[in-house]
């Protein structure tokens, strides 16, 4: 008998989860009074209380569930494009009216992909409403036009038609535009408080802090005297010394942080109420209060501060007894949600972590606070003046200006080597460059822009990082899906099996087109979607069927010897979708033109796929398949999706994207109703997910630029509630996506040339990864993508050449990484695949081990007894509950809670030796892919430190541990790829 048992992976029961987010990590929002020492309400206010996530097991020791999504949101080095792509370089200013006469203005500049040989254009649309910035993709033989930019910016209607801006000076105008987006350096209020202090009379009054409060202040950032003090200073007197005579200051991943202590400004023994302490941590928007005493003591509250300036309030309390830190944060109701969110409990005992932990939080929390309605308005009034100003101001120049160069072309201005043979234009477009980099030089040295930004994040791994799989792979990739460890994919040669570090093994001839397919392990399933056209068919196969044919290596089966496993009534389909969670039965949706086949497969949820079992089923398992009902609809859907109901029961809906609007239809009666309508003229559907906040049903809409996220409220009858919500939220891509894959908390977006990475909750930037042609390859569990290496074709390169560019390494703290780039003339192109661990995104520390097609294996598991007994199967069909029952269990292995620990498989023993391995110190400069120069990897005066004594840091790189060394095709931004050239 065949020994092989269907167990779960870990990958299995984390795709399950992967569409499975709440916003309650982010906190609940209440109504928080305060009342002076006699009891009498003084003040009250909304805010959202962030105290750990709510509702979760918290019986294990603080501080060992490790958090993967402490980022920055936002970055500036990916956000402030006209400082990075534009200034000090070639590139088109216009200038015109929309329909309603507001004046905007639009930059165009054709940069190369932080030097990935990836021309493309980027584009910023200047409004009084804010910013808008969008990538194009180039073709040199395609003319871009200024109204094909502006149409794909939703800006079709012109009042006056734009025109070129000449004049060199209207980059440093431009660059103050840039700069209403928010500072780059931030000043946040520390206010000590202790134990009974109710009032902020009584904490702005204490003259001096504890011991532990000073060693708080030693843990965020450096004492510096502030007379002569020439770095950011936060509105502190740096002459006379009228607002003390010393501050706390620090670099956080470039940012200059300026702490504004109530202890150290001046203190006045006449005024009880301490107006110039007041003056500067009233004014903060956010603030740290650090509070005495023990955790039954009256805790603070917002209300208890007056100021209309404050948005976050972040209360820190420090236990002697465990030397730790416990974190709780105010957010004034209207602030968006910004992360990180605490961990539960919100107790840190890793104080490194804890600075780093607070200050990205507070970081990103000013960010929010500035997209509230109070800041909102105030930075929209302030655009709109200065836009009108600048329009003022240009429009007279302009009607002296050559008509024919206010015409001309994208492709004939925007490559840095002018075309133009008139010497006058070469003069003006040398003048502007030159103005440009000085003006970058002179913003870069005062400070004004975040510093050395590359540097800071090499030194940590991130959840997104991806492992080498399978390198030299030379076929196209038409489809694929994740089978245990392994890949199946559909390609120009043939289906093909592929394991990490085996050959691939071919399961079906090149006659048999594969064009869509799941893998359903738990099931015994492989569905497939073969041919095009009218002979495309949906097609059924049992896994353990393929995987004999794969271990008694029969021969390879071809197109001719799967009629018995074609599902009736498919002929002619076009797409087909299947339903994420199972719940009893597994829901095949097939599109047939404007027809979709509802399909359904009953089975027993808590069967255990035995030897016996395998054997005595029928080979084609299409006979247990059911055709239900048919649906028409008004014109063929490009996009499809399954939403499970609330009940299963005549409630689950399925969502169509067709001409310019997403619908969802009811399985059970065929209404449609209508979800979003798109206005723009032409639509580019990409993707509509499903995802379940709180077990309650939502779709993240995904078109064009911008992904939209609607709730649905189901009520009685099945039918949807279709309305605006509170919860409902949008965003926006820089570039325009093929596809999106969702991992809460991330949200992956795929391009032709990168991976741009948001979070759910927010849809804010996180990360932007360049990927030189990348093609997503698989996503339903882990992360499979192909992406293209360079490899030498001269015969006399040694074999340590060869596979440095082959097989780019994961770049240590100081050096630049090697990145797969383009094939010039005379290199072999070389396609690899590569892969990016589901457990990672989602905050899995480890992955057991799973199971492979290629290598078949009895899996056990270790009951809680110790007792070791047969697999049991958790599948996708799990209902919510089991499989946070399972989570919860997993949760407990991971921290060691259960009686018998995990078995350390030796994969595991190997990553461990790797992550013990210590980065090089002496490491201090990085190379620039662009040239040889060698760019110092310490900006001077802007080096991120944690102390001015760099030999008490604790977290040196020395000290910093490197993570295993896969492959790495992904190039880190940096804000200075292009450096600023000799102004001689």
């Amino acid at each position: 008998l065949m020994k092989c048992f269907y167990s779960s992976s870990v990958s299995e029961d984390l795709g399950c989860r992967r569409g499975e987010f709440s916003r309650k990590h982010y906190g609940s929002v209440e109504l928080l009074i305060s009342s002076d020492a006699d009891g009498a309400i003084q003040r009250a206010g909304r805010f959202r209380v962030e105290n750990g996530s709510s509702g979760e097991n918290t019986d294990y020791a603080p501080g060992t569930w490790h958090r993967t999504d402490v980022h920055l949101e936002n970055p500036e080095y990916h956000t402030r494009w006209y400082f990075k792509y534009f200034l000090g370089k070639v590139h088109q200013n216009y200038i015109g009216t929309d329909a309603e006469k507001n004046p905007f203005f639009l930059s165009v500049v054709l940069s190369d992909q932080n030097n990935q040989r990836i021309p493309q254009y980027h584009s910023i649309l200047w409004r009084k409403t804010g910013t808008q910035k969008i990538c194009l993709p180039y073709s040199p033989t395609k003319t871009l036009s200024v109204k094909s930019i502006l149409s794909a910016m939703s800006l079709d209607k012109f009042e006056k038609s734009p025109r070129e801006i000449f004049h060199p000076e209207i980059q440093k105008d431009l660059l103050v535009l840039e700069e209403q987006e928010g500072s780059v350096n931030f000043k946040f209020g520390v206010l000590y408080a202790k134990d009974g202090q109710l009032t902020d009379d009584e904490m702005f009054s204490n003259e001096t802090g504890s011991e532990s409060f000073q060693r708080f202040l030693h843990l965020l950032g450096d004492t510096i005297t502030l007379k002569g003090w020439s770095g950011y200073r936060g509105g502190l007197d740096t002459k006379n010394d009228t607002t003390g005579t010393c501050s706390i200051y620090t670099v956080f991943q470039g940012h200059e942080i300026m702490f504004h202590v109530s202890t150290m400004l001046p203190y006045s023994r006449e005024n009880k109420q301490q107006v110039e302490r007041k003056r500067h941590i009233g004014n903060d928007i956010v603030t740290i209060i650090f509070q005495e005493g023990e955790e039954s003591s009256p805790t603070f509250k917002p209300s208890m501060i007056r100021s209309h300036f404050t948005h976050i309030f972040a209360l820190v309390r420090y236990n002697k007894q465990n030397d730790s830190y416990r974190l709780k944060i105010f957010s004034e109701e209207s602030v968006p949600l910004f992360g990180p969110p605490l961990p539960s409990p919100p107790v840190f005992t890793n104080h490194q972590e804890f600075r780093d932990f607070v200050l990205v939080k507070l970081i990103n929390g000013e960010k929010a606070t500035l997209e509230t309605p109070t800041f909102s308005q105030k930075r929209q009034r302030t655009l709109d003046m200065l836009i009108r100003s600048l329009y003022q101001d240009m429009m007279p120049d302009l009607h002296k200006g050559n008509n024919m160069l206010n015409r001309r072309s994208f492709s004939d201005v925007l490559p840095e080597s002018p075309k133009s043979t008139r010497k006058k234009e070469e003069a003006r477009q040398a003048e502007f460059v030159r103005l440009g980099q000085a003006l970058k030089l002179k913003t870069t040295v005062k400070g004004d822009t975040t510093a050395n930004l590359a540097t800071t994040s090499f030194c940590k791994k991130e959840p997104w990082e991806s492992q080498s799989f399978c390198s030299n792979f030379p076929h196209e990739v038409v489809c694929a899906d994740s089978w245990g460890q392994s890949l199946l994919v559909s390609t120009d040669a043939g289906i093909l099996l592929i394991d990490d570090g085996q050959p691939s093994v071919q399961v079906f001839d090149k006659t048999l087109q594969i064009k869509q397919m799941n893998v359903l392990e738990a099931l015994d399933l492989l569905i497939a979607r073969t041919d095009k056209g009218k002979d495309s068919r949906i097609l059924v196969f049992r896994l353990s069927a393929v995987q004999k044919d794969i271990e008694t290596k029969k021969i390879i089966r071809s197109k001719y010897d799967c009629r018995e496993n074609k599902l009736e009534r498919t002929k002619g389909c076009h797409l087909y979708a299947i339903n994420t969670h199972h719940g009893s039965e597994l829901r095949i949706v097939v599109a047939i033109r404007n027809k979709l086949l509802l399909v359904t497969k009953k089975y027993n949820s808590h069967n255990t796929l035995t030897s016996t079992s395998l054997l005595s089923s029928p080979e084609s398992p299409v006979e247990e398949f059911q055709y239900i009902r048919e649906i028409c609809l008004s014109d063929p859907p490009v996009v499809m999706t399954l939403v499970d109901g609330p009940t299963g029961d005549s409630d689950n809906m399925i969502c169509v994207a067709y001409r310019h609007q997403f619908d969802l239809v009811n399985e059970s009666t065929g209404e449609s109703y209508r979800l979003h309508h798109v206005e723009t003229n032409r639509v580019n559907f990409v993707a509509a997910i499903d995802v379940y906040e709180d077990g309650e049903a939502g779709l993240l809409l995904c078109y064009n630029y911008v992904c939209q996220y609607r709730k649905v409220y189901p009520f009685s009858g099945g039918s949807p509630l279709v309305q605006p919500s509170a919860y409902d939220f949008h965003f926006s891509w820089n570039q325009v996506p093929y596809a999106v894959v969702c991992a809460f908390p991330y949200v992956l977006a795929f391009t032709t040339d990168s991976i741009e990475i948001r979070l759910v909750v927010n849809g804010n930037l996180v990360h932007t990864a360049v990927v030189p042609e990348l093609q997503l390859v698989a996503s339903r569990s882990d992360i499979y993508f192909k992406a293209t290496a360079a490899v030498s074709g001269s015969s006399d390169s040694s074999s340590k050449e060869m596979s440095s560019k082959s097989s780019p390494q994961t770049p240590t703290a100081c050096e630049n990484p090697e990145f797969p780039l383009p094939s010039l003339e005379g290199e072999v192109p070389c396609k690899n695949l590569y892969k990016i661990p589901l457990s990672n995104l989602v905050g899995r520390s480890i992955e057991r081990p799973l199971k492979s097609p290629l290598a078949p294996k009895v899996i056990t598991t270790t009951t809680s007894s110790g007792i070791t007994s047969l697999p049991v199967m958790h599948s996708l069909s799990l209902s919510r509950m089991e499989i946070k029952e399972i989570a919860s269990r997993t949760r407990k292995e991971l921290l060691g809670l259960l009686d018998e620990p995990i078995p350390k498989t030796e994969s595991a023993q190997k990553l461990k030796k790797v992550s013990r391995r210590q980065s090089d110190p002496k490491q201090g400069a990085v190379r620039s892919s662009s040239s040889d120069r060698i760019i110092s990897s310490s900006f001077e005066g802007y080096s991120e430190r944690r102390h001015l004594s760099t030999s008490s840091d604790p977290d040196t790189s020395a000290n910093r541990e490197e993570s295993s060394p896969p492959s790495y095709p992904f190039q880190l931004i940096s804000l200075y790829d292009e450096d600023i050239i000799d102004l001689k």
